[in-house]
């Protein structure tokens, strides 16, 4: 890997592409007496996936420049964040980031000898860290806390103590890294400020921060482990791939949120410098492009086509994934892939008559719900009260689904309406239609009764997989089985309280006063 010499040269390679730097002139200054010492850390949880070429993008960038690099897999923080990794899977988790990371180096051509690697575990349960743990809690307020994990730390109705601890951990880390700078993406950046904040009253330094931007997932959003069609599977195979792509959000002439483009500007350009349009003579043949703002331009003047761009990006990010695919093929990673994430979904049934057996496990990712829309909408020929609905889930064909909305919405604010269907209800006849689906729809109670469907966000697409949060890891049944009524249990029940997030600790009044106008304020 050539590296290249010179203060400012490493300066512009250290900061290409990021977002935010907090410290550059302190980056400078170590610049020109020595080579700088930089960290980055990953929580072991879910799957990594493509957007993870981002950072390791950098990763490259920054040993270019000479740093001297450690890469931190935070198996306790997995743990800390909500038990998103339990400590059962702990260990198994750790070792699958630290196959898969190394792999994902390993293909854009990172030379690992160059690399430090380490664990959380290996000295965060020491005597000294536990200490200045303890030093820490002790001048951080609750708020700042909380504040401070806000955009990382998983945020659930009743917080747990240990997303309190999250941003204190990775403040001291910076410490006993024994590094110059923190590097992440920028929905750290709370944490980076707390650690500013903080370490300085426990005696340690302040460090420089660098931040990458969040890049945008395929369908617009942020590219997430719990939104399966938002991100691509390090080890999806090639169809996987090309159906995904396919789906993604890429309109015409729009770079905004267009994750397809940011993962040219963020991966494909720093690894090689350029990119090549692959498209066939009639439409001009090849184009390689040598600067990314000249294919943006010319994406936004639509010179560039969103098929091409998709083909473009399948054809190179396969060459990134192939390698990875093949070490991951191998009887001990197969193995360790489903033992480090077990699907729930698949648990093997009790045997019939055993005593003590451990009864099915019911949980929300064994629902298959996702995104449809509404292609078209006809009264059934048997019965007034029904719609049958033609609605298109990302298959194929569109499923055809009997809803009775009839008396509850207008066929015209049906037609290409999106809904919510839960897909793995077995197929069952309704008046002579058999309907493939369920729409999802709220409604009141009392009289007269309302029932809305429910409505997705506007920039989903049809077919993405909807998520209840903390289940997002699990594989749907292929169809449920009406007996075991899965679906109902999940059900709310009448009579749950929602909350407004952020306000789940609070009571209710006994009655709202019409004068003071509580509910009309808050509106």
């Amino acid at each position: 890997m050539e590296t290249v010499s010179g203060p400012q040269e490493k300066y512009q390679l250290i900061t290409r592409n990021l977002q935010e730097v907090l410290g550059e002139d302190k980056l400078m200054a170590i610049l020109k007496e020595r080579e700088v010492k930089i960290y980055w850390g990953t929580a072991t949880t879910g799957k990594p996936h493509v957007a993870y070429f981002v950072p390791m993008s950098k990763i490259a960038d920054f040993l270019k420049a000479g740093c001297e690099v450690t890469i931190l897999f935070a198996d306790l923080h997995a743990y800390l964040d909500n038990m998103k990794a339990p400590w059962e899977l702990l260990e198994l988790r750790t070792r699958y980031y630290e196959n898969v990371i190394k792999a994902m180096l390993e293909s854009i051509g990172v030379p690992l000898e160059k690399l430090k690697f380490i664990r959380g575990t290996d000295y965060q349960l020491s005597k000294e860290y536990t200490l200045d743990v303890y030093r820490l809690s002790s001048v951080v307020t609750q708020h700042d806390a909380k504040k401070a994990g806000a955009e990382v730390v998983k945020q659930v109705e009743h917080p747990l103590l240990s997303g309190l601890l999250y941003p204190g951990l990775q403040a001291l880390d910076e410490e006993y890294l024994k590094v110059d700078a923190q590097f992440g993406g920028v929905d750290q950046r709370k944490i980076f400020t707390f650690a500013e904040k903080y370490l300085p009253s426990l005696g340690y330094a302040k460090r420089i921060h660098l931040m990458n931007p969040m890049v945008p997932g395929l369908t617009g959003s942020k590219m997430s482990s719990s939104e399966e069609d938002s991100k691509i599977d390090l080890l999806d195979r090639k169809e996987d791939v090309k159906k995904k792509l396919k789906k993604a959000f890429c309109e015409p002439g729009n770079v905004e949120n267009n994750g397809v483009l940011s993962f040219i500007k963020h991966v494909l350009f720093p690894l090689k410098s350029e990119f090549v349009i692959l498209r066939e003579e009639k439409w001009g043949g090849n184009k390689t492009y040598t600067a990314y703002e000249t294919l943006e331009k010319d994406f936004a003047e639509q010179v560039v086509h969103p098929g091409d761009l998709k083909n473009s990006v399948e054809v190179a990010l396969n060459k990134l994934l192939d390698p990875i695919r093949e070490k991951f093929n191998s009887p001990e990673l197969k193995k360790l892939t489903n033992a480090a994430y077990p699907n729930p979904s698949k648990a093997k049934p009790a045997e019939k008559g055993t005593k003590n057996s451990e009864p099915e496990t019911i949980v929300p990712s064994r629902l298959d719900i996702r995104v449809g829309k509404v292609i078209s909408v006809e009264k059934h020929p048997d019965a007034d009260s029904l719609y049958v609905e033609k609605i298109d889930v990302g298959e194929p064909e569109p499923r055809t689904v009997v809803s009775g909305l009839v008396q509850f919405v207008p066929k015209e604010q049906l037609q290409d309406r999106l809904v919510v269907l839960l897909c793995n209800l077995k197929p069952q006849k309704m008046r002579g239609v058999e309907s493939q689906g369920m729409v999802l729809c709220a409604s009141s109670v009392g009289e007269p009764r309302q029932v809305e469907p429910l409505d997705p966000p506007a920039e989903c697409c049809a077919g993405e997989r909807v998520y209840v949060e903390g289940y997002e890891d699990g594989e749907p049944d292929d169809e449920l089985k009406p007996k075991k009524k899965v679906f109902e249990k999940l059900q709310c029940c009448a009579g749950e309280r929602v909350y407004v997030e952020g306000y789940e600790d609070g009571e209710p009044d006994d009655e709202l006063k019409p004068k003071k106008k509580v509910f009309e304020k808050l509106q």
